[in-house]
């Protein structure tokens, strides 16, 4: 689905400077008058009348004043008005928090849109129960909020914070980054970490740590403590995904994509370059490989031999079944 053009409203919290430490967006409207979010259902005509506000035109005048009250627009509050037309790189916080608001509201999927630019546009704040704190304001802030709590320090707010989709179940919304795509029947438990442009397609049970770029099939389960390679440090240029009806045992990890119906073994790191003996139904060897060699192929199992200390990879003929009430979040 193309969905830019597109025109998003929303406020935005300030520092004592005037910048920018946010943007919370209400309404999200297409070119083609799809509404893609308006929780609160604020009142307009189409997407014409929401462009003439960006314009400042006399037409536009009248609702944007509605828009500020519904708002409660302060002078610590900024009106936003902001326009994509097409998907590029990150240019400005508005880009940045609209295409976050994207992918946590299941808009867009993972590595569909062009993030580039990203850290760059986005402020580090201090999260706290007041909302976003400037880190250089946050001294003289205590002093009039004795009650202040600082949940993080760190350019992106959980998403907990700003969006809760449905269906979904979340231990720790702490752990879980605004930018995150969580489809309905996940449950992430405490150990679990979602980070943005990241996610679950399907149901799924996550107990490890979802890193940025990679996405989870439906009814794979990540054990505790287990981790998946990203894409934004260590130079790994390969996009890690676990297909449907996977598990990752506890404290696995794992650094090649996965096809369907695979099983990782409890305490097994299986990266690219890991030496794999590959055996047949019968446990003959066939072959020694690199696990890059078989990435995204299905019905694999991956172990490691306690004698020899040697990895090895067989056919997997069990199958993986996530407890259908455990996922039934509504």
């Amino acid at each position: 689905m193309n969905i830019f053009p597109l025109i998003a409203i929303g406020s935005g919290s300030m520092n004592n400077k005037g910048d920018l430490l946010d943007v919370r967006y209400q309404v999200i409207v297409t070119q083609k008058n799809e509404e893609l979010h308006n929780p609160l259902g604020f009142a307009y005509e189409n997407y014409s009348d929401l462009e003439a506000m960006l314009k400042d035109s006399p037409e536009g005048h009248s609702l944007k004043e509605n828009f500020e009250k519904e708002l409660s627009i302060n002078k610590n509050k900024r009106l936003v008005i902001h326009q994509i037309n097409k998907d590029e790189s990150v240019k400005n916080i508005c880009d940045a928090y609209l295409k976050l608001y994207l992918l946590s509201l299941r808009i867009a999927k993972p590595n569909s849109l062009n993030l580039d630019g990203i850290f760059a546009n986005l402020p580090n704040n201090a999260w706290t129960n007041f909302g976003p704190i400037d880190p250089e304001e946050l001294d003289a802030f205590r002093l009039e909020h004795e009650n202040t709590y600082v949940k993080s320090v760190d350019k992106f707010p959980c998403m907990t914070d700003y969006i809760v989709p449905n269906g979904v179940r979340i231990a720790d919304g702490s752990r879980i980054r605004l930018g995150a795509y969580l489809a309905e029947g996940t449950t992430i438990m405490h150990e679990g970490f979602v980070n943005f442009n990241a996610g679950t397609l399907g149901t799924a049970m996550i107990e490890g740590r979802i890193s940025a770029g990679v996405v989870i099939g439906k009814n794979s389960d990540l054990g505790g403590g287990c981790s998946t390679m990203g894409t934004l440090s260590g130079g790994n240029d390969i996009r890690i995904s676990v297909g449907e009806d996977c598990l990752l045992g506890a404290n696995s990890g794992l650094g090649i994509p996965l096809g369907d119906r695979c099983i990782v073994e409890a305490g097994l790191y299986l990266t690219g370059g890991s030496r794999v003996e590959v055996l047949n139904a019968k446990g003959e060897l066939i072959e020694v490989t690199k696990a890059a060699n078989l990435s995204s192929k299905s019905d694999l199992l991956f172990i490691r031999n306690s004698l020899t200390g040697s990895i090895q990879c067989k056919p997997n003929h069990k199958n993986v079944q996530l407890n259908e009430t455990l996922h039934n979040n509504d």
